[in-house]
C-alpha cells in the first residue's frame, strides 16, 4: 500500500471564535488541477465537474502538489433544516479563497487505487475555483480509477470531516471491567486501556451523519474477532490485532488494521442507509481501549480533534497536547493488500485479541 500524503478529514484546527460562536474548522485541500487524468478519455485534464468526468479514467496526484489550508466558519443566519443549514464560509487567514467566500459542495467522487484501496474526494468550489478535499489518504505514487460520482451530496458537511470512531450502543469497558454503552460515558470516568491500565476519559466527541459513502459504518458481527456483540465503527477506525507469532513481512506482532480492510461481505460489511450517531473518545495519550470486549484504538489527538471541540475545551487540549499530535500506539499498520496476501479478512476471524 502506498504511503499517504494527505488525509483531508484529519488536518483541522479550531479558529479563534467570539463568545457563543461555533468553533471554526480547517482542512487540507488540493487544487482540482493537481489531480489529473493520466490515462483515459480526459487524458491530461484535471479533476472536473460531474458532467465533465468519465468513469474509468485513471487519475494521479501531481508529484509536486502541495495541500493548501482552507479555514472555515459557519455561515451566519442559516435556518435549521433549511438550505443554508450547515453552510460554511472562508475564514480570515485561510490560504484558499477570501474571507466571507461561500464554500459550495459540488460532488463526491469515489476512486479505486491500483492496490484496491478506495479513496473518496469532495469537489468544492471556493471563490469560483475548484478544490479537492480527500476523505481518505491519497498518494502521488498511486493511480486511481474513477468509479462513481455523487452530485451535490446532501448532509455532507465539511465541518464533520473527522475520525468518527464508534456508533451509538457500542459497549466500552470501564476500569472495573464493566461494559457500558458509549453514550452513557462522561469525561472523568476511568476506562480500561491495554497498556496503561485505568485512564481518565478527557473528552467525548459526538456527531450524527447520514450513513453514505465514507460515512457508512462498518459492522463487525459478534464473534468475528472475539467481540461479544456486534461492533459498529467508522471505516478508518483501527482494530488492534495481536498475533503470538510474528508474520513474515510485518515489523511487529501487533497490528493496527482499519475496519474497512476487514470487510468480507459476510461477517464484516459496510452498512449504508439512515443516520448514524457517532462518538469518539479522547485520552491524555493515544490508547488501546476495549469495545465489545476487544482492543481498538481511541481517537488520536491531532488537528482533527480540535476542529470538533468548543473553544474553551480546545484551549485546554492545546495545553495538554503540545503540537496537537499524539504519538501513535506502537504497532504495524496492515493494509488490505497485505491481508489479501495472507488469506484475506477470513484469516483474522476469531483471532482478535481478548482483554488483558
Amino acid at each position: 500500500m502506498t504511503a499517504p500524503l494527505n488525509q483531508g478529514r484529519d488536518p483541522a484546527a479550531a479558529l479563534p471564535a467570539a463568545a457563543g460562536a461555533p468553533p471554526g474548522h480547517a482542512c487540507q485541500v488540493f487544487a482540482a488541477s493537481d489531480i489529473f487524468v493520466s490515462s483515459g478519455v480526459n487524458s491530461g485534464d484535471g479533476l472536473g465537474l460531474p458532467d465533465e468526468v468519465e468513469s474509468g479514467d485513471i487519475y494521479q496526484l501531481e508529484p509536486d502538489a502541495r495541500a493548501a489550508r482552507l479555514l472555515l466558519i459557519h455561515a451566519p443566519g442559516g435556518a435549521p433544516g433549511g438550505a443554508d443549514d450547515g453552510a460554511q464560509q472562508v475564514a480570515t487567514g485561510s490560504a484558499v479563497g477570501q474571507p466571507g467566500d461561500t464554500v459550495r459542495l459540488i460532488a463526491r467522487y469515489t476512486l479505486m487505487a491500483d492496490d484496491g484501496d478506495r479513496v473518496e474526494l469532495l469537489l468544492i468550489q471556493v471563490g469560483g475555483e475548484l478544490w479537492a478535499l480527500p476523505l481518505s489518504p491519497i498518494s502521488d505514487r498511486a493511480e486511481y480509477a474513477l468509479l462513481a460520482v455523487e452530485v451535490s451530496p446532501r448532509n455532507a458537511r465539511l465541518a464533520e470531516m473527522m475520525s468518527l470512531s464508534f456508533a451509538r450502543g457500542t459497549r466500552i469497558s470501564l476500569a472495573s471491567g464493566q461494559m457500558v454503552a458509549i453514550e452513557t460515558l462522561e469525561p472523568g470516568m476511568k476506562l480500561l486501556t491495554r497498556d496503561h491500565g485505568p485512564q481518565e476519559l478527557r473528552h467525548i466527541g459526538r456527531a450524527s451523519l447520514r450513513a453514505v459513502g465514507a460515512f457508512a459504518p462498518v459492522v463487525i458481527l459478534a464473534g468475528t474477532l472475539g467481540n461479544s456483540g456486534d461492533l459498529i465503527v467508522s471505516q478508518h477506525h483501527r482494530m488492534f490485532l495481536y498475533q503470538r507469532r510474528k508474520l513474515a513481512g510485518l515489523a511487529t506482532s501487533e497490528l493496527l488494521v482499519q475496519a474497512r480492510h476487514l470487510v468480507d461481505e459476510e461477517h464484516v460489511f459496510i452498512r449504508e442507509g439512515g443516520v448514524t450517531d457517532w462518538f469518539s473518545l479522547i485520552f491524555d495519550h493515544h490508547e488501546i481501549i476495549y469495545a465489545e470486549g476487544i482492543p481498538v484504538e481511541s481517537l488520536m489527538v491531532n488537528d482533527a480533534t480540535i476542529s470538533r471541540l468548543p473553544p474553551q475545551f480546545a484551549s485546554e487540549v492545546r495545553a495538554q497536547f503540545p503540537g496537537l499530535a499524539q504519538v501513535q500506539h506502537f504497532g504495524t499498520e496492515a493494509g488490505r493488500q497485505f491481508l489479501d496476501s495472507i488469506g484475506g479478512p477470513t484469516h483474522w476471524r476469531g483471532k482478535g485479541s481478548k482483554r488483558g
